[in-house]
């Protein structure tokens, strides 16, 4: 795994391997320690010991403003839960006061969410409990709901589970 930040917080999160990867080569790193990173290991050393992390890490959120209203949708997944893209384009049309926004859409934000596990699109599942993509892989993304608690025997999964998926939407 990877962990980035600034001055400001987190700015990614994520497997070495995923799609999307946001340990670009074009950019400049500098390593060492700050307090936000000091911060994201410690939840991700609290979460990955099957317990819920009651504090939320210093995020800088990067992307457009629909992608980051959509990762603050993600934030409010409660712990163990999941929600379907149907249920966070509903609540993004609800806050725009429009009385439908393309789940497809939401699916491309939560898709290219920078900060996996602690921004959790993990949660997202498609509509009838179909399992969908991550990009960190189905297996991460089951083993993930798993430690939440989430009795992942209620999802379904597809018939052929490509290495890197891509979000399927409803």
């Amino acid at each position: 795994m990877f962990i980035t930040s600034d001055e400001i917080g987190l700015t990614s999160v994520g497997f070495s391997n995923q799609r999307f990867s946001y340990d670009d080569d074009d950019m400049e790193y500098e390593e060492g320690d700050s307090d936000s990173i000091r911060d994201g290991k410690r939840w991700l050393d609290i979460y990955f010991s099957d317990k819920e992390p009651l504090f939320l890490p210093p995020l800088h959120l990067i992307g457009t403003a629909f992608q980051k209203e959509v990762w603050e949708i993600l934030l409010s997944i409660p712990y163990g839960c999941v929600a379907t893209y149907g249920d966070i384009a509903k609540k993004t049309a609800e806050n725009h006061n429009i009385e439908k926004m393309s789940s497809r859409a939401v699916g491309g934000a939560v898709g290219h969410n920078p900060i996996s596990i602690i921004v959790p699109c993990h949660r997202v599942i498609g509509s009838g409990n179909n399992i969908t993509g991550y990009g960190g892989g189905l297996e991460r993304k089951l083993k993930l709901l798993s430690i939440e608690g989430y009795d992942i025997s209620k999802l379904k999964m597809p018939r052929r589970i490509p290495s890197f998926c891509s979000i399927s939407i409803e």
